[in-house]
Formats: C-alpha cells, structure tokens, sequence
C-alpha cells in the first residue's frame, strides 16, 4: 500500500481522507469497482420498475379490466425482481470476495512492516496491541473496495433519479420532502465528525486490551502461583468498561442520527398524506400518480438512511486506516540510508571502540567499552545481573544501535553494515528460549527449513536432542505445545542450540545458553559447545563460570565498564573481582 500523508492525534496534522484512501486503495482496482458500479446502476434501473408500473396498474389496468395487459405487466416486474437479485449476486461475488481479498492483502503488507521495524519498537509495544492492529484494523476497508463505498455511489444515483421522477410528478409535494431531509443530512455530517477521532480511540483501547489479556493468557501460571486472578480480572474489566464507554458514544451519536431519520422522514411521509390527499381531491394527480409518488420517495429516501450507515463504516474504516498508515510511515531497519555495505568474505572479526549505549536519555548502560574478538574466538561475559552483559550482546547482534563509539565487524564500520548482510550469519541463543508451537523437527529446522535430514540428525546429536527425543513415541514429530510448555527447561535449551547448530553461522551469541539446564543437561551441552563455537566467533554470557573456562577472553561487566579482561587463570592469578565470583560459586 503506498504511504498516506503520515496520520497523528495532533489535530493540525492531516488525517487519511476519502480522497487519499480513494488514491492508494480504490484506483488501483478501479476496473472491479467501475464493474460494481455498473452492476449497481443495473439493479437501481431494475428497482424502478416496481414503481412505475403501479401507477399503471392503478390508473390503466385496474380501470381498464385488462388482464393481458395485467400479465404483461406481471412478466415485467418478475423479470426485473430476477435482474436484482442475479446483480445482487454478482455485486457480493464481485466486491465482497475482492475486499476480503484486500483486508488479507494488506495484514500481510502491515506484519512485514511491523517485523522490519527495530527491536526497540517492540521492547515498547505489547505483542496483544500489534496483533489487534494487523488483525482489526484494516478491517474496515472493506467498506472502501467492498458494497460499502459502491452502495454510497449507487444509492446517490437512485435518489437522483428518483427526485427527477419526483419533480415530474408534482414540484410542491417533493419540496417539502427536501427541509426535513436537508435537516438530517446537516445531522449526519456533523455525527461523522464527531465519531471518527471516538473510532480512532476505540482501535486504541482495544489494541492495549488484547495487548493486556495475551499476556494474561502468556502468564496464567505466574497469575495462578500469586493468586492473582481477581486482580487480573479487575484489570481486564476496567479495559473492557473503557472499551463500553468508546461504543456507547459511537452508538449515542449514530442513535442520534437514526431517531432523527425516523422524526423526519416520519414528518416527510404525514405531510405527504397531506398535500398528497388535497392534489388527489383537486384531481391535480391521480390515485396511481400518488402511490407512486409515495413508492419512489421511499427510493429516495432509503438511499439517504444507508448512506447515514455506509458513512458510519467509512468513517471507521479512515478511523482505522489512521492508524495502519501511523505504522507504515514508521522507519524500518533496513530504511537507514547509511547501511550500504555488503559483507564479503566474512570472516567473523568484531571489535567495539568506546562504545556507550542509554535506553532512556542520559542515563548510560555502558560507558566507553572497548574489546575485540578475533575471527573464531570466545569471548565470555561475566558480572553481576544488570550490569550490561546482554546489552553488549544486543549491541553485537545489531538489535542495538550505540549511543557513541564503534562496533566494527571484519573492519567494517556495523553502523554502515546492511543488517542483512550481517545476519545471514548471525546465530543467536537467547536466554529466554523461545520455541514455536509444532513438532521439535519444525523448531530446529527454522533457520533452514531445506535442510537435509543428514544435516539436521547431526545438530539434533550435536546439542544431545537425541538424548530426550529417542524417549518420546513421535520422537523428532513429538508436539511441544505454546511456547514448548510440554518440555522441560533444559530441553527447550537443548532444541535451540540444535537449531543454531543448524543455522551453521560465523557468529554465535549465547546469552545464558546454560542457564535453565540441569547438571547432566549441562554436561552434554558443554560437550556440544566445543563442537558449535569451533571456527566460529562466540560471545557467551554465563552467570555458571565453570561453563566458560576455556574462553579465549573473559570480560567482567561491572556498573556498564569492563573492570576486568583476561583468560581463567591470569583472572583468577589477579584474584579480583573474577576470582571473586569463582570462588563464591565454587564453595555454593
């Protein structure tokens, strides 16, 4: 979809209009709609037939007591009824199918926007209020591409034809009938006015509700632990109360506007009797001349009711569209002009050069942090929790950007790197593992879903997967559940060293790879690391230190500095802050 002028709550701002939406949405499927609009033409002309013909009926038929011609006339109001509803059939085939088309057509554009967006978007935006925004809202542009928008513009030409046919059978009667429906359209328009920013809310709320009630669901273990039921609950109750009061101002105002069709209309039709009954008594008009009259002020008037509807859905729709396009003017990653290298020969070298890094203004993770890890070294990361190990780690895989200094990798300024390039060889293990639901095959085969069999039986044995896998009936096929809740900690570890065992990179980050495994677990996964980091370049994070022995290079992380760097034995000779912590664990 292409980009909309970049929507904002700022009133000064523009929002998306109809004529922009129209644009980017409606003209490229310009030939489905004209079809649409054609069709709906078809079945407007279709539609009059009733009418007109009863005023035959009445004032020829009837007094004439002709039945042939009473026939005819039936044949040609069934034949007309048939021209309906094969149009109607077509119109909802035609439209219908290619709006549903559109709404899937633009989830995927916005799920590839939000995964090419930086880490940082997502560390700030609950995963619930994202999926509300891929889900719901390009939901309404079906009333854009749909029966919506194609129903205004057929609808708009009923009622002109209608009035023309009006004015033909009596002026005065069909004045009248314009002061109360000129002072309901005054009404509708102010009603759309005042809906559209209560629509546009309505998408927020929602968004930090489902947002809310996903992590709910993620954490029922924890809430059920804490016995924090009601307290959730009452969370989620005061989200959908918000949610009440968005509908119920929406559905005041759209009350509002369907009230006052009915008073006016309702006043319309009265005087109608009215004046009608006086023309009919001077013998101005004919009895079939006001039953027609009456027939096509109803085709009038139903157009001018729907229209108060579709305006409703179209206001929802740019509602919605507001906040789909706030997304697509976001910058992604790959947007930064500056990434214009591409790795060759990658070798695997990364070095950082007084690099500092703050999440919040002015207040610094790390300050001035310099190091570099040769092409198929380990270096191990090492401190007290929070003091900065997995933000040098975000900084390596690029997740990070620094605030100041350097990151180089095979000499190349990172910054410059098109990400890419980089991460095609990129492996990361992260502490909190994360699996999809499917079978243990389908997770370890993700980086590389053509990988041989050969190759993936070799990094199942490589992290010992076989190890538990060999137990289970369905082995490799076995169902792991949401988030592999059917598995053990040490053995959703074990599937994510395969899987990047797999993914065979030049780098590897492990951050607490070992953290979640059991002493024999740990055991086997010590045997498999040697394997894994052979030739590759390997930044690993452990609070076990006996699990970073033969790291080629130890950093200890303290308050955002390196305090200490050396291998096991000079760090435990200078019995510092190193030895410190060895020797704490080693009496545990």
């Amino acid at each position: 979809m292409q980009h909309l002028k970049e929507p904002s709550k700022d009133k000064k701002k523009p929002k998306v209009t109809l004529k922009q939406a129209f644009k980017t949405i409606i003209w490229p499927r310009r030939k489905l709609v004209f079809l649409g609009l054609i069709l709906i033409i078809i079945r407007s002309l279709a539609g009059f037939v009733l009418p007109l013909q009863s005023k035959v009926l009445l004032d020829e038929v009837v007094p004439g007591k002709d039945y042939s011609q009473l026939y005819t006339l039936i044949a040609i109001v069934v034949t007309a009824i048939l021209v309906q509803a094969i149009t109607s059939f077509l119109l909802t085939k035609v439209l219908s199918i290619q709006a549903q088309y559109l709404i899937s057509e633009l989830r995927a554009q916005v799920q590839k926007k939000i995964l090419s967006l930086p880490i940082s978007f997502f560390d700030n935006t609950k995963s619930g209020a994202l999926v509300s925004r891929i889900m719901s809202d390009v939901d309404g542009v079906k009333n854009l591409i749909g029966t919506g928008l194609v129903q205004l513009v057929g609808g708009s030409f009923t009622a002109i034809i209608s009035l023309v046919y009006l004015l033909d059978i009596n002026i005065w009667m069909t004045v009248y009938t314009f002061v109360p429906l000129s002072i309901f359209g005054i009404i509708a328009l102010k009603s759309f006015k005042y809906i559209r920013p209560i629509f546009r809310a309505r998408g927020k709320i929602n968004a930090e509700v489902k947002g809310r009630l996903t992590e709910t669901l993620a954490g029922v273990r924890v809430i059920k632990a804490f016995n924090a039921e009601d307290q959730e609950s009452k969370v989620f109750e005061k989200g959908v109360n918000d949610i009440f009061i968005n509908v119920k101002k929406s559905l005041t105002a759209t009350a509002i506007m369907t009230s006052s069709s009915t008073f006016l209309i309702g006043l319309a039709s009265a005087g109608i009797f009215g004046i009608g009954g006086h023309y009919m008594m001077q013998g101005e008009i004919t009895q079939g001349q006001f039953l027609q009259f009456m027939f096509l002020l109803a085709f009038m008037v139903a157009p001018i009711i729907q229209m108060s509807n579709i305006g409703s859905q179209l206001t929802e729709a740019l509602a919605g569209l507001d906040r789909t396009e706030e997304l697509m003017n976001m910058a992604a990653e790959e947007d930064d002009e500056n990434r214009t290298v591409e790795l060759e020969n990658f070798k695997g070298e990364i070095e950082f050069n007084n690099v500092s890094f703050e999440y919040e203004e002015g207040k610094s993770v790390l300050h001035n942090i310099d190091f570099k890890a040769a092409a198929g070294s380990v270096i191990a990361l090492v401190g007290s929790s929070g003091s900065g190990k997995s933000t040098i780690a975000g900084l390596s895989a690029t997740f990070l950007n620094p605030k100041s200094g350097q990151i180089t990798i095979d000499g190349k300024d990172l910054s410059k790197v098109k990400l890419k390039s980089f991460r095609k060889h990129l492996g990361v293990v992260l502490q909190d593992e994360f699996l999809f639901e499917g079978s243990i095959r389908e997770n370890i085969l993700f980086p590389r879903p053509n990988a041989t069999e050969a190759q993936l039986q070799a990094a199942v044995k490589a992290a010992y997967v076989n190890e538990f896998t060999d137990r289970f009936d369905e082995g490799l096929e076995t169902l792991i559940g949401e988030r592999g809740v059917k598995l053990s900690g040490g053995q959703r570890q074990r599937i994510t060293i395969a899987r990047a065992i797999l993914a065979d990179p030049k780098i590897i980050i492990l951050d607490e790879a070992t953290s979640n495994l059991d002493t024999e677990s740990e055991a086997l996964i010590q045997k498999s690391l040697a394997e894994l980091t052979k030739n590759r370049t390997t930044i690993v994070i452990a609070h076990r230190l006996s699990t970073i022995r033969r790291a080629d290079q130890i950093l200890v992380i303290e308050a955002g500095k390196i305090a200490e760097r050396g291998n096991h034995d000079e760090l435990i000779a200078s019995q510092g802050r190193y030895y410190d912590l060895y020797t704490y664990q080693a009496k545990i």
